[in-house]
């Protein structure tokens, strides 16, 4: 019954369909959503925080086998699984990570048997309209949402969007799920679990989905040289949080630059360059504004009751991590 309800519902949301092929066509586009699942090495510089197991979903998005998913599942993985239509399962290989957006591509080793979800407009979603969030499963893994906010979202990583999208009621196997727009397109991946804060309400369990619009630009360069050509951003190696819009450096990454540099945890971010910050994402763009990886960048810094200026020579989170040691099932 359960299974019927969804469909029912896909079928209503999803405008583009012939009248009496609803259920059809929502089972057709169901089948390009995949499971993945990544092992990582003990070793790999991210296997501390991401853990080196790691499973969520992933969206068939051309005839070739690309598969679309959020990169933290993907990242530095020795070995990569794909679970198809039919519970079929087979081996993909990384293709690329885009630190920028967050987006991963994989390629399929072999047939997925699935049409690929055709790509939709990220712009056009608005506050307020109903939306599919859904994961590997078919109908039992869908969920029926609705846009809650469309802001600027920055995270504790050194990562910002300035237009991200928030959707609720939140979808608890977020990681690379898809979300789905009434035509039936791919329009977001999903990336978090997080809260937003609507005024007279309160704090609302949401998901962030990283907007498709952004993978436009970079699909061409993620499939030919495993990340966009853009010069890279300047990355220190700090993970960062924000209270009343003041900014705490709350971990600092080993062997990275903010390491070298003498950057600690509990140091108090007052200024980059001498521009004071406002807030995560102003940080942020200040840093990036200084010029691309390699650039020195000087943050003033409260530690304890002084003032100090370090300057960290950033480096290319890209290069940091190691994407080549993969092997092919």
């Amino acid at each position: 019954m359960k299974r019927i309800l969804i469909l029912i519902m896909v079928g209503v949301l999803i405008t583009c369909v012939q009248p009496g092929r609803a259920d059809q066509k929502a089972e057709e586009i169901l089948k390009g959503i995949v499971k993945i699942r990544a092992l990582i090495p003990k070793d790999a510089r991210t296997a501390e925080t991401l853990g080196t197991e790691r499973e969520g979903h992933g969206v068939l998005i051309d005839s070739k086998g690309h598969i679309l998913t959020i990169g933290y599942l993907i990242s530095e993985a020795e070995t990569i699984e794909l679970t198809g239509p039919d519970d079929k399962k087979m081996g993909a290989t990384f293709v690329g990570y885009d630190y920028s957006t967050g987006f991963g591509l994989v390629r399929a080793n072999g047939p997925i048997g699935a049409e690929p979800m055709k790509i939709g407009e990220s712009a056009k979603i608005r506050e307020g309209e109903p939306v599919l969030v859904a994961g590997y499963g078919g109908p039992d893994a869908v969920q029926v949402a609705r846009v809650i906010s469309r802001r600027e979202f920055a995270g504790y990583w050194e990562y910002a969007l300035d237009d991200a999208i928030f959707t609720a009621p939140a979808y608890a196997s977020f990681g690379g799920a898809a979300l789905i727009d009434k035509d039936g397109q791919l329009v977001g991946i999903g990336s978090l679990f997080t809260q937003v804060v609507l005024q007279g309400i309160g704090a609302i369990p949401s998901n962030m989905f990283v907007p498709i619009d952004l993978l436009k630009p970079i699909l061409n360069d993620l499939m030919t040289l495993g990340h966009s050509r853009e010069p890279p951003k300047p990355w220190l190696g700090i993970n960062s949080e924000e209270s009343h819009g003041r900014i705490f450096i709350t971990k600092v990454t080993v062997g990275g630059p903010a390491e070298k540099a003498g950057l600690h945890p509990d140091d108090l971010v007052l200024a980059v360059d001498g521009k004071p910050v406002k807030g995560l994402g102003d940080f942020y763009r200040k840093m990036w504004a200084v010029g691309q990886a390699g650039v020195d960048v000087t943050l003033s810094v409260l530690r304890g009751a002084q003032i100090q200026d370090v300057t960290v020579h950033s480096g290319d989170r890209f290069q940091f991590l190691n994407l080549k040691r993969q092997k092919v099932l």
